[in-house]
């Protein structure tokens, strides 16, 4: 009987690794070799997604072989990958970069806050009206100097609702989880700061307003029109916004990317003002211990929208980068410290009724702390089938070290 068992399971796992098929590889700019972050990756007849890591690779998990995957990169052209034979993992995909003239301007390039103006106003138009839920990957980590203290990582369901509602109207879902932290005391400061897989939600700037296009708030900016580009095979506007106003609380500052024929917001690239770090830190930190001292250095957010061929945008990935420096005030020198938190969109699920809102002890609240809700990382195996943001080398070199510390 055992046997029997030990068989059928055998089995099992044969037809479920035949049943799914992986592409990966590295993707690389085609003139200087360099490997490219953060390129869209999806495959041909279907809604799966992911991202290049910062090494430049990639891994895909479809159901059954892609004739091609399509890759799109600002600046880069579109490049459709061939997958008819021959292995679809290892790949090196080269992309070549592009320029852009715009042979046809739609509103005054000499006025770049009346496009932004036209394209809050489009929003309803632009993006969608009903409400969503998507699968997504989210992953932090946390590292003091150049050493990485915690990792955490967790497949995740988002609601989106009708961008014609605000973003309270929307959750998300942890489906499972893990994550690793030092066990030096030295690295335990109990500091949290905004962020995790909330995130998403926060920082949405088509569907946020208080977050960066306030109207009330758009007087507070200067605006500048950089050189155009291309994302995909679409041109975009550029436009800067630096803040020319002193406020009570910091404000964002950065560029959007603007698409040239439907005036949709297609990428927002963010820093916060930190002049005044005692401003920042209320923005960036939910708590801290008391004696320790907070100094913010940077917060930079990057939010990458896709259209899909219906010319509906969507959110497809957003990336958090905080640079602070801790220390208690008897200590001489104040330690620094880097949280990364990014999100990928990796598949469609439902849209309209079928999109139900997460809830119950799943669900994920603004205030609620991420490394409450998973586990230690313990099996090889732990995402299966689901699609992730490849780790990049030196992420895989401290998992192994946090690992082996940890066991001890």
């Amino acid at each position: 009987m055992t046997r029997l068992w030990i068989t059928m399971l055998l089995l099992l796992t044969m037809f479920t690794v035949q049943a799914q098929q992986v592409v990966s590889g590295i993707v690389k700019d085609r003139l200087t070799g360099r490997p490219l972050s953060h390129v869209s990756i999806s495959a041909e007849g279907s809604d799966v997604h992911t991202v290049s890591n910062d090494d430049g690779f990639f891994t895909l998990k479809v159901a059954q072989r892609p004739r091609y995957i399509i890759l799109s990169h600002i600046g880069y052209k579109t490049r459709q990958m061939q997958l008819d034979t021959g292995p679809t993992d290892h790949l090196t995909i080269l992309m070549l970069s592009t320029t852009v003239q715009l042979n046809e301007v739609i509103i005054s390039a000499d006025d770049p806050l009346t496009i932004v103006r036209t394209a809050m106003s489009r929003i309803s138009s632009n993006y969608s009206n009903e409400p969503e839920l998507v699968r997504c990957f989210y992953r932090e980590t946390a590292r003091r100097g150049s050493r990485f203290i915690s990792i955490a990582e967790a497949v995740t369901d988002m609601y989106k609702s009708s961008y014609l509602r605000g973003p309270e109207f929307d959750a998300v879902s942890i489906l499972k989880g893990r994550r690793l932290m030092s066990m030096k005391a030295s690295d335990t400061l109990g500091v949290k700061v905004q962020g995790g897989p909330v995130m998403p939600l926060m920082v949405d700037v088509a569907k946020n307003s208080e977050y960066l296009l306030n109207p009330e708030m758009l007087p507070y900016y200067q605006y500048r029109m950089e050189p155009p580009t291309m994302i995909g095979d679409c041109s975009h506007y550029v436009i800067s916004m630096t803040p020319v106003v002193k406020t009570p609380f910091p404000l964002m500052g950065g560029k959007l990317y603007i698409n040239h024929e439907t005036l949709a917001i297609s990428r927002a690239e963010l820093q916060l003002d930190v002049s005044d770090w005692r401003r920042a830190s209320e923005y960036m930190l939910v708590q801290k211990p008391f004696g320790l001292r907070f100094r913010p250095r940077e917060l930079t957010v990057m939010v990458v929208y896709e259209t899909d061929v219906q010319g509906i945008t969507h959110m497809s990935y957003v990336r958090n980068v905080m640079r602070f420096n801790c220390d208690w005030r008897r200590r001489l020198f104040a330690s620094p410290y880097t949280t990364v938190c990014e999100m990928v969109v990796t598949d469609r699920l439902a849209l309209g009724r079928q999109a139900k809102r997460p809830r119950g002890r799943s669900s994920f609240g603004s205030r609620d702390r991420f490394y409450d809700k998973v586990e230690y990382f313990d099996d090889p195996d732990f995402w299966a089938d689901y699609n992730i943001i490849a780790p990049t080398e030196s992420l895989e070199h401290a998992i192994e070290k946090l690992k082996k510390k940890v066991r001890k």
